[in-house]
């Protein structure tokens, strides 16, 4: 049970936040948990999806290291909606089951381009900064505008949980 009620589709919202929620529901096909708090700030909940279609669009991340980051994020701030819900579009990414499971259990077996992605998620959900051989390593990988790109989609989703952690929702 959360500490507020989540705002489903057949909710009597204002006008405002009945466009917000259409529109969320155009982009993203559900009205998911995160979006059913915070309608509750329609102004908010607008550009907070916004945002989040941004990083699953116009991101120079490929859709496999996206999702890589996201699963990762979910372990490192401990939300297992984050973890369950991008389950499979991680395996729509390509991501084999083997390698989710190794993102909970058994992160020293993932591959090198992997470690490098995670340990960027680990480190800078951990203690909020990176090392420099950990953000070289994925610089090395991404480029500028990639690794600013996985910055962003690590923000995102932390902020995702912060916000759903503090209604008991996560």
């Amino acid at each position: 049970m959360t500490r507020i009620d989540l705002i489903d589709g057949d909710a009597e919202l204002s006008a405002q936040a009945r466009a917000v929620a259409d529109r969320i529901v155009e982009t993203r096909g559900e009205l998911s948990r995160p979006f059913q708090l915070l309608l509750h700030s329609p102004g908010f909940a607008e550009r907070v999806a916004e945002l989040g279609h941004a990083v699953r669009t116009r991101s120079t991340l490929t859709d496999a290291d996206r999702e890589l980051a996201t699963l990762a994020t979910g372990v490192a701030v401990a939300c297992e909606f984050v973890w369950a819900s991008h389950r499979s579009t991680a395996s729509a990414a390509g991501i084999p089951d083997e390698t989710v499971e190794r993102l909970r259990n058994r992160r020293a077996s993932l591959d090198p381009r992997q470690m490098a992605l995670v340990s960027f998620v680990d480190e800078l959900c951990g203690t909020g900064t990176v090392s420099s051989a950990t953000f070289e390593a994925a610089r090395a990988l991404l480029g500028d505008r990639g690794v600013v790109d996985l910055a962003l989609t690590v923000g995102y989703y932390t902020m995702l949980a912060r916000v759903m952690g503090a209604f008991d929702a996560c």
